[in-house]
């Protein structure tokens, strides 16, 4: 299956929170890529594969929030910030 990406266009105003995530998407890929060798474009999964991949990427995240709202309920780490990178 092939994509056409169109360019998207420019304003005049940028929305800095979704310039992050951009940015995070294509570093994230850039991981992906050196340490798999391979794209999202892959073919060599089965449905079922990709299914298993996804519901191991969401237990991870339930992971990281339980974590993190033990951390509050604890006390700690009570302030947040985006330019923490």
């Amino acid at each position: 299956m092939s994509i056409i990406l169109k360019p998207l266009k420019k304003n005049k105003m940028t929305d800095k929170i979704v310039q992050k995530v951009v940015s995070d998407f294509q570093q994230r890929s850039e991981v992906g890529i050196k340490k798999y060798g391979v794209t999202l474009d892959r073919s060599d999964l089965t449905t079922l594969e990709w299914i298993n991949h996804f519901r191991e990427e969401l237990m991870d995240a339930i992971l990281y929030m339980t974590k993190l709202e033990q951390q509050l309920k604890d006390g700690h780490n009570n302030t947040i910030s985006l330019d923490s990178k």
